[in-house]
């Protein structure tokens, strides 16, 4: 299996990294070069115990005149200018194959400045930290993202996430939502009804929002932990119409932005349900004529994860590759890494992504060198 590590940009300048993912033996690093907020653990550093990232941003130069509308912060918190060149410099020079990891529509920052750009629900409520695939300002945004994250990095290839829809489930500040909306509700409230995904719909768009707010709250007041999935909720074909407007937005989005990268590998983070939304959203039709590799989100229990590879494994040609997305970050030991490594790989995945570099500590890094480790044994035997 090809092994792809996970890094922020201060981890690969953290003394020892280099060492360690070499010795880990992945194939390449995935380092981001813009990414969402976040309080992110250094526990390799003996100067700092975590990294404080207020907002998202671009760890490349903003360079202000190479914008549109939207644009992304500097990390200002950071010393460097350009520290995930700095990152992907240090793993070049080690002779460790450097991908770029881009975050696209989750940008809290921009969506609460810009509320207009951003996924509206069928109670009109903006989220602001997903900005919408289907409004013309993000698809500009998303495109010169791509080309100004890689410029002259001279990069093997590209991991890209949030590529289509955010949803109503998100991490937000101190989150109370747990628990709170089944999965049917949570599927339909992340239906965006904004004016740019209604102007696709061939229904009537206030017609479509009452609806969705009607059933939305009605699974409420049941009380019950629907599982339904919307085809099943909205009638005749209102599901498909809407599904299908939501890939053609997705497709946009990923067109823009591969029109924006250079050359190397293109990965695309998705998941086989076609309704998911976040990180990892739905596949669709035309994805697998796009991309080289598609990872799926491997970090539910075992027999969730196979059949999410099986899934997926269905849906994609046969030269696109499938990674299974797992991570080594918990608060105790994976210790089934092997086996569920090898039974993912049974599954149909042929590569592994492996979270976090950074993130995993010296009590972990022993799960993860089990999962490289397997990674490795797999590789060989197929080879």
């Amino acid at each position: 299996m090809r092994l792809v590590g996970y890094a922020y940009p201060w981890d690969v300048t953290t003394p020892g990294f280099v060492d360690r993912a070499r010795d880990l033996g992945v194939d390449a690093v995935a380092v981001a070069l813009s990414y969402h907020s976040a309080r992110a653990a250094t526990p390799w550093s003996r100067e700092t115990t975590a990294v404080i990232a207020p907002t998202a941003a671009l760890y490349r130069p903003v360079r202000p005149d190479a914008w549109g509308s939207l644009r992304p912060a500097a990390a200002s918190w950071l010393d460097s200018a350009d520290p995930a060149g700095d990152a992907i410099e240090a793993l070049q020079a080690a002779g460790i194959a450097a991908f770029g990891w881009m975050v696209f529509t989750h940008n809290s920052a921009l969506g609460s400045a810009n509320p207009h750009a951003t996924v509206r629900n069928c109670l009109g409520e903006s989220y602001p930290w997903a900005l919408c695939p289907s409004n013309p300002e993000v698809l500009l945004y998303a495109a010169t993202l791509a080309s100004e994250a890689t410029r002259g990095l001279g990069l093997a290839g590209s991991v890209l996430e949030s590529v289509g829809q955010m949803g109503v489930v998100h991490q937000c500040q101190h989150e109370k939502t747990d628990g709170a909306w089944p999965p049917a509700v949570a599927r339909l409230l992340s239906i965006c009804c904004c004016v740019h995904c209604a102007a696709r719909w061939t229904a009537d768009p206030d017609e479509v929002r009452n609806l969705l707010r009607d059933t939305v709250f009605r699974l409420i007041a049941q009380g019950t932990n629907s599982t339904e999935t919307p085809e099943e909720l909205l009638p005749g074909d209102l599901a498909a119409q809407l599904l299908v407007g939501r890939q053609a937005a997705t497709d946009e989005l990923r067109h823009a932005i591969q029109d924006g990268l250079g050359e190397g590998r293109v990965t695309v983070h998705a998941s086989p349900d076609p309704w998911a939304t976040g990180a990892l959203p739905g596949l669709t039709p035309t994805t697998s004529s796009d991309v080289d590799a598609v990872v799926t989100p491997c970090w539910t229990p075992i027999a969730t994860s196979e059949g999410t590879v099986r899934a997926a494994r269905a849906q994609l040609r046969d030269d696109v590759s499938v990674g299974a997305y797992v991570t080594g970050v918990a608060a105790t030991p994976h210790t089934e890494f092997p086996s569920d490594i090898t039974r993912l790989a049974a599954a149909g995945a042929d590569e592994l992504h492996l979270y976090h570099l950074g993130l995993a500590g010296p009590a972990r890094w022993p799960d993860l060198q089990a999962a490289a480790t397997t990674a490795t044994r797999l590789e060989e035997h197929i080879s």
